[in-house]
């Protein structure tokens, strides 16, 4: 899998029967990085743009605190249109 292109890649909470879970024509992804949800793209269109720059907890299947679990994800301030870095896992 090519991390610089998207094509193939799993967006996070796409179904597991999905049929097409990769990404879609129109929309805006951040790769994450690290953690449990290492190497899928997270979907950012519909985001506030604040919320771009603060990041996301989003839950996890399996993670320190196991299902329910929390993982969370941000931009490197050098590099805020980048990929989100994963900086731990919260209940």
């Amino acid at each position: 899998m090519n991390h610089d292109d998207p094509v193939g890649r799993r967006v996070y909470g796409a179904a597991h029967d999905d049929p097409h879970p990769g990404p879609r024509p129109g929309r805006t992804y951040r790769e994450l990085l690290g953690g449990p949800l290492d190497g899928l793209l997270l979907d950012v269109t519909d985001r506030m743009p604040e919320e771009l720059f603060t990041g996301a907890q989003l839950i996890v299947p399996l993670g320190r605190y196991e299902p329910g679990g929390r993982a969370d994800y941000g931009p490197r301030e050098d590099d805020p249109f980048g990929p989100w870095i994963w900086g731990g896992d919260t209940p």
